[in-house]
């Protein structure tokens, strides 16, 4: 059939809508009419090959919509069901098998490849192969192919264009404090960046019962949104040392740090305010090269731990359901994140987001 996706062609460019040719669903696919897409900075990474993924290709994993067909064996959904589609694994390595697919063995090739496992492609524009199977989906498009590993039924009583961002940016900051952390009752936590995946740990936070909430940013307008969202403190690291402001908010460091941006130096500012026996987790994009330096007799001799933290350690069918159910009880309201977009104007919306000028971006289709 027929649809219109943006493509993106060349590192740093606009991507560019065009009409393409999608495939029926294979065994084991869901093609799913695309209502809504979240903006990611990961889609932004990719486009400038920050991780080379192969081009002319369809980016966007925060796809939301409805299914409109099944493949043969798929028993999760059917025709009609409300869906967002998360990240992509593989099923049988030990990771997937112990439930934690986030850290599925092949990962990178369901998620990064542009292809599905057995090389092939769903996408053609006339005799031109474009990539897609980006995170098992390529949602930034009318219509989407995706797995049944990587698609969730969620009810059909809740706004369906704000749901896609649950799916990769939003539960990766939530689960990173639910259930990364597991933080508990009267723990305390610092979030270095307050996009949308350090806003999403901010909520979290308040949520789990954390006492105090520290937000670190240089952005004065998300640190104003953070203190509506549950954080105790704010920190402009523009102005402020931030080691000290924490101090003095905790007397001796926070629970956790979590830290977002995946710059070197902030990294390190996040560990080191750490109380003893503190863990600081990373989540953000960097670059295939990106080195640390740490103390490392402040990390050891107080106990303090570093570890990297993937999709918020989240199992989607289990997680974004939970998500939603906060969010009808006016406990999550990620919705202040929120800018919608038509889907011609998805470039004004990357750019808006590279910017700082929206939190959350979202295309509605």
């Amino acid at each position: 059939m027929k649809i219109t996706a943006a493509v993106a062609r060349a590192t740093a460019a606009p991507l560019s809508l065009e009409s393409l040719e999608i495939e029926a669903p294979r065994d084991g696919e869901i093609l799913v009419r695309v209502v809504a897409t979240g903006i990611c900075h990961t889609d932004i990474a990719m486009r400038d090959q920050t991780y080379p993924v192969p081009q002319p290709i369809v980016l966007g994993h925060e796809g939301a919509g409805v299914v409109e067909a099944i493949g043969r064996g798929v028993g999760k959904v059917a025709p009609g069901d409300h869906v967002v589609m998360s990240y992509n694994s593989c099923g049988s390595c030990d990771s997937c098998h112990e439930h934690r697919p986030n850290y599925c063995h092949d990962f990178f090739q369901h998620n990064f490849a542009g292809v599905r496992h057995d090389g092939s492609t769903a996408l053609r524009r006339g005799g031109e192969v474009i990539h897609a199977n980006f995170f098992g989906q390529s949602s930034f498009a009318t219509h989407a192919l995706c797995h049944e590993r990587n698609v969730v039924k969620v009810r059909n009583d809740v706004p369906l264009e704000l749901l896609g961002p649950l799916a990769c940016g939003i539960q990766t900051g939530a689960g990173a404090v639910i259930n990364s952390f597991a933080l508990r009752p009267g723990e305390t936590i610092a979030v270095f960046g307050v996009g949308s995946v350090g806003l999403s740990a901010v909520m979290a936070a308040r949520v789990a019962g954390a006492t105090t909430i520290v937000a670190i940013d240089t952005n004065a307008q998300r640190l104003a949104l953070a203190q509506t969202l549950g954080a105790t403190h704010v920190v402009d690291a523009k102005t402020q040392d931030a080691i000290a402001a924490i101090m003095a908010a905790t007397g001796t460091g926070t629970t956790y740090a979590l830290e977002t941006t995946a710059i070197p130096r902030v990294i390190r500012t996040a560990i080191e305010s750490l109380a003893p026996r503190g863990t600081c987790g990373i989540l953000g994009a960097s670059t295939l090269d990106t080195e640390i330096t740490l103390n490392a007799m402040h990390l050891m001799t107080a106990g303090r731990s570093l570890r990297g933290i993937i999709e918020g350690d989240s199992t989607p069918d289990v997680f974004v359901p939970r998500l939603i159910e906060l969010f009808r009880q006016g406990r999550f309201p990620f919705d202040k994140l929120v800018t919608f977009y038509p889907f011609d104007r998805i470039n004004d919306a990357i750019h808006d987001a590279e910017t700082g000028k929206v939190v959350k971006p979202i295309v509605r289709m």
